[in-house]
């Protein structure tokens, strides 16, 4: 159910709230520990998902029976690792990173937890990789977005195209830090990444604290 005032947006989460349900629902693991703790150990801006994000994450591709996963934005690895534990042992992720020093980081603590071999980590912008990595690979079951909000409608439209009939698009950020109906080029790109994702998939922005949206291809 849901008051008047949780209906219209009021939140009832606290910082000590949300760290109860993490504790309980969404427990690390030395390699999940390592990912998530990388940022503040090598001086790497600390934006990954959060652990319940990352949970859900885990969850939707294993309802999804994903196999074959694509990553857009990497950092320390922290989502490819909550990812991989969805996949079976022969299910494989492409995450792309564009900076050097968070591709090195990613690599080794996915080495560290041990799925290496299910992991393949690109360096290179997006954009120069995703059309091979499809013509290659796809379709895929599942893409998941976590990068430059300026390009997120781009991100989309290779969602669309490579994904299988009932693969997931899940996009993080989706309220673009509150700023999505800002007149600057970046929201007007998350809006079309709205705005074609409701046209391709049946989706939904899942009301997480950044906003998540998830999409199933028709």
């Amino acid at each position: 159910m849901a008051d008047p005032n949780s209906r219209t947006g009021t939140r009832y989460a606290t910082p000590e709230l949300f760290d109860y349900v993490g504790r309980v629902h969404a427990a690390h693991d030395v390699g999940l520990a390592a990912a998530f703790d990388a940022p503040g150990v090598h001086d790497m801006p600390a934006i990954q998902v959060g652990p319940s994000e990352g949970k859900l994450l885990t969850l939707l591709l294993r309802l999804a029976g994903a196999k074959k996963v694509v990553e857009v934005g990497t950092l320390a690895g922290y989502s490819a690792l909550c990812m991989v534990r969805a996949l079976p042992k022969d299910g494989e992720i492409w995450t792309l990173e564009s900076d050097p020093k968070h591709h090195q980081v990613a690599s080794e603590r996915i080495a560290a937890a041990g799925f290496a071999s299910q992991v393949h980590c690109i360096l290179g912008k997006a954009l120069d990789h995703l059309d091979e990595l499809g013509a290659k690979h796809g379709p895929f079951d599942a893409v998941f977005i976590d990068a430059d909000k300026g390009n997120y409608d781009k991100y989309g439209r290779f969602a669309a195209a490579h994904l299988r009939p009932g693969g997931l698009l899940l996009g993080d950020n989706a309220f673009y830090f509150g700023k999505l109906l800002d007149e600057h080029p970046d929201a007007a790109a998350m809006r079309r990444f709205h705005e074609e994702a409701a046209l391709a998939f049946e989706s939904v922005c899942i009301p997480t604290p950044d906003g998540l949206l998830l999409g199933v291809k028709r």
